[in-house]
């Protein structure tokens, strides 16, 4: 997951890289095979399930003769006691933020990354930011067919996947560099390989031991695989974005983010997708309406969506391609599979454990709201923790750990009413509570419900359509929850995220004079209540006869 990335060391020029200090390194590219040290894993990634073999994904950012800590002046100063203030185990989102800030604030600090996806983490390196790059080109194909109803004439568009491939590494490079150049500056040593505890303030990153005053546990999450037959031929969201060729056929395990965006990503570059969800509909613990009219959406463009059945068996077939059995015994021919059912902390051989961290009952590292964990002197952020997997969560999980500790500022993250987006075919944005948990918590609520035709469809032809949702407590008249499934969904929440937090009323929304001709406006004009809904009160009786 994360958006706050660098890359410090690892992405040195096959020449020279110069760091913040101005003094300059060799280094020599060199392709890594997945043996030796940086290849052995207990934690049974499946990456690294084929050793001697070369992953583009990842020795993209390995380099030989890399020294261990990057060059750079070191910030703050302890008490003599440790080594720092402060060492970070995890350079992804939260990693990298708590990093940045602490050292901004004074403190001495180092970081340390076992380098699996790169430093910067999921987020930039195979997640938000390549997914997003992914989702505008397969954005495209609907573009050029719907600008036909304006007039333009266009032939048969065609693709050349390893340009895409190609570009988005660039950028993401790019990207790489800024924030490398950024944690340098603020003075963050980086040290490389993974960092296990030894004790309440040691962290052993290979032969070398460092002592800190507070360490701080971010190390995230990781894509799980099927326990099936065939699962070593299951590819995950580390391995998509780095695909030689754009598969022709495609067949997805999950209903959550990732499996509902590739669905449509890959079905929008042209690919035949296979949808297979375990339950009736897709997104669970969103909006139940909102989820449902999605998946609509999604079966209309074409998706093939499998319901309430899942893979039992994946063969390889002498061609290359692959079998896979669904458990009702029908089958499924296809080119890759990719599993997107869900992801866990990747704390593993850690020695979290072993210092004493108390682990939750649902894998994740068990934290006060401060992030501090069983023993005083650990903390730990993002999705190694039981907290929402959002890139944005451990980005302010980070930073106010940080003030907290280092900036005389004691503060923590805000996560009620946190906006999220589904960067679907069409989007789905949403902020507060789904209608289900609303009526669970407030017990009556109006629900104000628009499904329309956007402008922009009267002419392109499209058959596509928007839903937009209000959600509004009936005692107070407090707008609770807003949804929509449409264009830009994810950009239109933020701005109503905003409202959401200031509590506004439904009244208030009422008084905003909408942006004309816009699909924003729809949320700021619906005045009727669709429907009204409240809790059901079962009575004693009815419990005693159940």
């Amino acid at each position: 997951m994360a958006s706050s990335a660098l890359l410090a060391f690892i992405l040195i020029a096959p020449q020279l890289s110069v760091l913040s200090t101005g003094r300059a390194i060799s280094s020599r590219a060199s392709n890594v095979k997945f043996s030796g040290s940086m290849g052995t894993r207990s934690q049974n990634m499946h990456s690294f399930s084929k050793a001697g073999q070369e992953i583009p994904w990842r020795s993209m950012y390995l380099r030989e003769n890399v020294p261990r800590m990057a060059v750079g002046a070191t910030g703050g100063a302890t008490s003599g006691q440790y080594d720092f203030d402060l060492f970070v185990i995890g350079a992804g989102s939260g990693g990298v933020r708590a990093s940045r800030i602490s050292a901004g604030h004074g403190a001495k600090v180092a970081v340390a990354d076992d380098l699996d996806v790169g430093l910067g983490g999921t987020c930039v390196n195979v997640g938000c930011v390549p997914k997003k790059l992914f989702a505008y080109g397969s954005e495209i194909s609907t573009e050029v067919r719907d600008a036909e109803g304006f007039g333009w004439n266009f032939e048969e568009p065609s693709m050349t996947w390893p340009r895409l491939i190609e570009n988005k590494n660039k950028e993401i490079s790019r990207l790489n560099g800024i924030y490398e150049r950024m944690l340098g500056n603020a003075g963050v040593e980086i040290v490389k390989g993974r960092g296990v505890l030894k004790g309440p303030h040691t962290v052993a990153v290979g032969d070398k031991e460092y002592t800190a005053e507070k360490i701080l546990v971010a190390v995230g999450g990781w894509p799980v695989i099927p326990d099936i037959p065939g699962k070593e031929h299951v590819i995950t969201s580390n391995e998509i974005f780095y695909q030689e060729e754009l598969p022709k056929r495609a067949v997805i395990l999950g209903s959550g983010y990732i499996a509902v965006e590739f669905a449509g990503i890959l079905h929008g570059y042209g690919s035949k997708v296979d949808l297979l969800i375990r339950r009736d509909s897709i997104l669970r613990g969103f909006d139940k309406d909102i989820a449902d009219y999605l998946r609509d959406a999604m079966e209309g463009q074409g998706i093939n969506i499998h319901r309430q059945t899942e893979a039992s068996k994946i063969e390889k077939k002498d061609d290359g391609s692959l079998l896979v059995t669904l458990k009702d015994g029908s089958q499924i021919e296809t080119d890759i599979v990719l599993a997107a059912i869900g992801r866990k902390p990747k704390i593993n051989n850690l020695g979290l454990e072993e210092a004493g961290v108390e682990i939750g009952p649902r894998g994740g590292i068990t934290v006060k709201k401060d992030g501090q964990t069983s023993i005083p002197s650990i903390y730990a952020v993002g999705d190694c923790t039981d907290t929402l997997q959002l890139t944005p969560v451990a980005l302010a999980e980070g930073h106010c750990f940080a003030d907290t500790q280092f900036g005389n500022n004691p503060r923590t993250a805000d996560l009620e009413d946190v906006a999220t987006a589904v960067f679907s075919h069409p989007n789905l944005g949403t902020v507060g509570l789904s209608e289900e948990a609303a009526i669970e918590k407030y017990g009556k609520v109006k629900i104000f419900r628009s499904e329309f035709r956007p402008l922009k469809h009267t002419v392109s032809g499209s058959s596509e359509r928007s839903l937009m949702k209000i959600v509004v407590d009936s005692a107070s008249d407090r707008v609770v929850g807003m949804h929509m499934v449409g264009a830009h969904a994810g950009e239109m929440m933020q701005g109503f995220a905003a409202a959401i937090k200031m509590h506004i009323t439904k009244k208030q929304l009422d008084t905003v004079i909408g942006i004309h001709p816009t699909s924003a406006e729809e949320f700021v004009t619906m005045r009727s209540v669709s429907y009204e809904k409240e809790k059901e009160v079962v009575s004693n009786a009815e419990l005693a006869s159940v």
